[in-house]
């Protein structure tokens, strides 16, 4: 949440002239609902489960494509080993504080974060990076994002 995912896969899937999908965004349209109305009305397991299935159908209707994943994808289902089974998985490893900065701006868009005040922020970001990381550890390619640029992104997927 907040790593980049987004910003970066529309980049390099123009760069790579590759289609450019956003899972949730994906979701939103299928569900003809936002991510917030989903996890209030349906709840988080509703969710994951939707969101495991659009990741496979993406997979199953597109070739080559690049993916910008919610930050809990990785984590259910044995999503991560279906992810990298089937492409190359990359974590944008963010530093906390600039995580921190990036979600108290856009904490009202983001479920998961909705209620967390400004002081508990960091602490729940430490936290889910903990429970997380072990699933995030497991990406072909990490890359620090406070360093990334494009050719470097280019350049590492080039050489896996």
């Amino acid at each position: 949440m907040g790593s980049g995912k987004t910003h970066w896969g529309r980049m390099l899937s123009e760069k790579l002239q590759l289609p450019f999908f956003d899972l949730d965004y994906v979701i939103t349209q299928t569900e003809k609902k936002t991510i917030s109305d989903i996890f209030t009305e349906k709840g988080e397991e509703y969710f994951r489960y939707k969101e495991k299935e659009v990741l496979e159908e993406l997979v199953s209707d597109h070739e080559k494509f690049i993916l910008s994943c919610g930050g809990g994808t990785p984590c259910f289902f044995n999503n991560i080993l279906f992810m990298k089974k089937e492409g190359k998985v990359i974590w944008l490893n963010t530093s906390v504080d600039i995580l921190k900065e990036r979600l108290l701006k856009e904490r009202m868009s983001r479920p998961m974060i909705r209620a967390v005040g400004d002081t508990e922020l960091k602490s729940y970001i430490i936290r889910k990076l903990g429970e997380r990381k072990m699933y995030y550890e497991q990406a072909d390619v990490t890359v620090d994002e406070e360093k990334i640029t494009l050719s470097s992104l280019v350049e590492l997927l080039s050489n896996e």
